[in-house]
């Protein structure tokens, strides 16, 4: 398990690079993208990229997403698990 450190918060760590493979991680704006940011990381990202992506982001803005988006974009476990974390309810 890698312990490579996460040292900015105005740019995507490296280590999702492979999650993000149709983008230029240099150019990706950490606001205007965030829905596809934050779709990627709680999707696929380690411990240390979710502590990440909760220093870049509010929890509100996260949950706020999970709640619009999460049931489209985001697979079972993955969606029931993030509802528990940010106690969300669950949405028809």
């Amino acid at each position: 398990m890698s312990k490579t450190k996460l040292t900015s918060s105005t740019s995507i760590p490296a280590s999702l690079a492979p999650f993000f493979q149709e983008y230029d991680l240099a150019r990706l704006d950490l606001q205007r993208s965030a829905s596809t940011i934050i779709e990627r990381v709680l999707q696929y990202g380690s411990r240390l990229e979710i502590r990440w992506l909760f220093g870049v982001y509010p929890r509100k803005q996260v949950a706020d997403w999970v709640q619009r988006w999460g049931k489209y974009a985001l697979p079972e476990p993955h969606l029931t698990f993030w509802r528990l974390v940010l106690d969300l309810p669950e949405t028809p």
